[in-house]
């Protein structure tokens, strides 16, 4: 009992002592030249680098995070650099687990980043056409049919035409899980197709 009313003082002493109040006092920085570092525009001088620039060509055999080497899975390009990957690299399918989890999380990300112009049918008939812009070319002609896997990944990469460059935005491996899912649109929406050909 005695111990019970212990603990009960010393809470309610904790909590008094945690009122929130606001301090007066600066707060103590150990290293303050962090909060007074030099600022440069691109493309202006600097007098720290003996060549001038503030903008530093990158190290040589430096890879940025999250940049892959390999031009077919970071391009979607033959390492020749001849043309384009026919289909997803099997790395990258074997890494999602399997087709099967790759096409899921590509319908998720077809359905944030793609359904707006292309629709949910990969017919190019979005809500944005609604509101003015151009349509899309559909999923379901021969030309996007017989494209190579590779082609399509370049394209939601750097953009064509009036489509934007997702390659900034959306991650390699949710990149190729839309090519994937782009597919998928393509075989079980093949009846749409017909019906569109008429």
């Amino acid at each position: 009992m005695k111990s019970l009313f212990v603990f009960g003082a010393l809470s309610a002493f904790a909590l008094l002592g945690c009122r929130g109040q606001t301090s007066e006092e600066a707060p103590i920085t150990p290293v303050r030249n962090m909060f007074h570092q030099p600022r440069y525009n691109m493309q202006s001088e600097s007098d720290f680098f003996p060549d001038k620039r503030t903008m530093r060509p990158r190290v040589e055999g430096a890879i940025g995070h999250g940049e892959q080497i390999d031009p077919r899975v970071g391009e979607g390009r033959l390492e020749d650099g001849s043309g384009y990957v026919l289909t997803i690299p099997e790395e990258l399918i074997r890494g999602a687990g399997g087709m099967e989890p790759l096409t899921a999380r590509g319908k998720d990300r077809f359905g944030i980043y793609c359904v707006p112009c292309h629709d949910g049918t990969g017919s190019g008939q979005g809500l944005v056409i609604k509101r003015g812009m151009l349509a899309p070319p559909t999923f379901h002609q021969d030309r996007l049919r017989r494209a190579p896997d590779g082609q399509i990944f370049a394209t939601i990469s750097n953009g064509i035409r009036n489509m934007p460059a997702y390659g900034p935005q959306v991650p390699i491996n949710d990149r190729w899980a839309i090519v994937a899912y782009v597919r998928a649109l393509q075989v079980s929406q093949a009846p749409l197709a017909a019906e569109m050909k008429k």
